[in-house]
């Protein structure tokens, strides 16, 4: 329907600009009933840049025009996303709460512990038992991971040895 539009805006247009050049020669022929071929060229030519820059203005309000149309546009878009989103943050909270309420009780009934609570939520989180393992001695000790661990060991037998003179 746009590019229908568009085409008829573009076909008035064009039968404007001639429509106007036609009637500037006419009344320049007119005027100057003796004027030669090549005279009413001149003319035409004279008029020329006025008319580029008529048209060249009413492009430019066009494009500026649709720009600002496509701009509310996307503005509108992101704020149906943006409330969109909202929603279904808030819906996914309730079922998240549901879920993690549902694997509690479950826990409960298997009479689980609190650190066995915590290796079972580890491991459908997806982390392998050695990665647990680990875990576990790693804030035991205090240490960040498997680097952390080795400098704490390794630490002293690295030292620079100091030579004798």
């Amino acid at each position: 329907m746009n590019e229908l539009l568009d085409t008829r805006t573009r076909l008035l247009a064009i039968a404007g600009i001639v429509a106007g050049v036609a009637l500037y020669l006419g009344i320049e022929w007119y005027e100057e009933p003796n004027a030669t071929a090549f005279e009413l060229l001149l003319e035409l030519l004279k008029i020329t840049p006025v008319v580029m820059t008529s048209v060249g203005v009413a492009v430019l309000f066009r494009l500026t025009q649709r720009q600002r149309e496509e701009h509310l546009q996307v503005i509108r878009d992101l704020e149906v996303a943006r409330l969109q989103g909202q929603r279904w943050r808030a819906e996914s909270r309730v079922l998240l709460e549901g879920l993690g309420q549902a694997i509690d009780a479950q826990f409960g009934r298997w009479n689980l512990t609190e650190a066995e609570r915590e290796v079972a939520l580890l491991l459908l989180k997806g982390l392998s038992t050695k990665e647990i393992a680990a875990g576990a001695i790693y804030a035991k000790a205090g240490l960040t991971g498997r680097a952390a661990l080795s400098a704490f060991f390794l630490e002293d037998l690295l030292a620079p040895i100091e030579t004798v003179r």
